[in-house]
């Protein structure tokens, strides 16, 4: 097959969308992601990652993860791409890839390793044994060590993969590997619009985006100024973003993880802006009354700034 037009696509921004659930989070809102991703791709957003760590992957049941990916699917014109969300099990990653396939979807992210026992030849199988069992791209997920520089550079001469989203804190290291790493793929920034610049300076062709969900136009204009080497505007919109994502890496008050506040945030931000975010599902927690004032003073700022009109 030919995937350089998946490629193509990819040299971009991804929306990374939240899932909606119902009120008592038992149910997920097919309509609502209907709805989002609609209002998205109306704004311009073309790249949309249903079932990532925004849309809650780990508390979807398998059953959910195909409905959210087909109802995303099904909501958009045949230009838009659309990345699934797969990972665990060779059994489970399977199924998900065969059924993400037959609802439409253009490719799957494969989210990173969580297993304790772990050998670069068994991940490096296992990512072959998933590549052989669908004509999906794939795009690799990297969150930590686990993908180091000898894994990623087997990985990258598989046909099928075709992006990784680099979505670790070392630049250093990023760029040793767009240098290095021998394969036709392309390069995601996945840490977001705060370093979307210094990544791509260094190579990346793209990036994935959380706060876009509610704030799509001056995200979309990061992409084109990056696209364009308009560094200078790309670093006054980066700028005036920062403070979003300053707030999601924070934990979720208390004996907490980093990033605890990166999901409500999105989602909160979302329904301030008339879209559907709705609440999260457990191991994560509502923001406080003060991280929702901050959420709120942000878009004001935004709006004030002329970003969001």
């Amino acid at each position: 097959m030919d995937y350089d037009p998946l490629r193509e696509n990819l040299r971009s921004v991804a929306f990374t969308i939240p899932t909606p659930f119902s009120e008592d989070g038992e149910d997920v809102l097919e309509t609502r992601i209907a709805e989002n991703v609609r209002t998205l791709y109306d704004e311009g957003a073309r790249v949309f990652i249903p079932c990532g760590n925004t849309g809650e992957y780990y508390s979807l049941s398998q059953a959910e993860r195909i409905d959210v990916v087909r109802a995303t699917v099904e909501a958009l014109p045949d230009d838009a791409t659309v990345v699934g969300g797969a990972g665990g099990s060779t059994k489970n990653a399977t199924e998900l890839l065969e059924n993400y396939a037959e609802a439409g979807a253009d490719a799957a992210m494969i989210m990173y390793p969580r297993h304790t026992y772990v050998h670069r030849e068994g991940l490096i199988e296992y990512y072959r044994t998933l590549a052989d069992a669908t004509d999906l791209g794939l795009v690799v997920y990297k969150r930590g060590s686990l993908l180091d520089e000898p894994v990623l550079e087997e990985l990258s001469t598989i046909e099928n993969v075709v992006a990784v989203k680099y979505a670790v804190y070392d630049v250093k290291e990023f760029s040793r590997l767009v240098e290095t790493v021998s394969g036709d793929v392309e390069w995601l920034n996945g840490v977001a619009e705060r370093y979307a610049l210094a990544y791509a300076v260094e190579g990346a062709t793209g990036f994935t985006t959380g706060i876009g969900n509610f704030i799509p136009r001056p995200v979309l204009e990061l992409s084109d100024a990056l696209a364009a080497r308009d560094w200078m505007r790309a670093k006054e919109i980066r700028d005036a973003l920062r403070s979003y994502e300053d707030l999601r890496e924070e934990d979720g008050g208390g004996p907490a993880f980093g990033s605890a506040k990166n999901v409500p945030v999105v989602k909160y931000g979302t329904d301030l802006q008339g879209m559907h975010g709705g609440t999260i599902r457990e191991p994560l927690v509502e923001l406080s009354a003060e991280d929702r004032g901050r959420v709120e003073s942000f878009l004001e700022d935004l709006d004030r700034d002329g970003l969001l009109s």
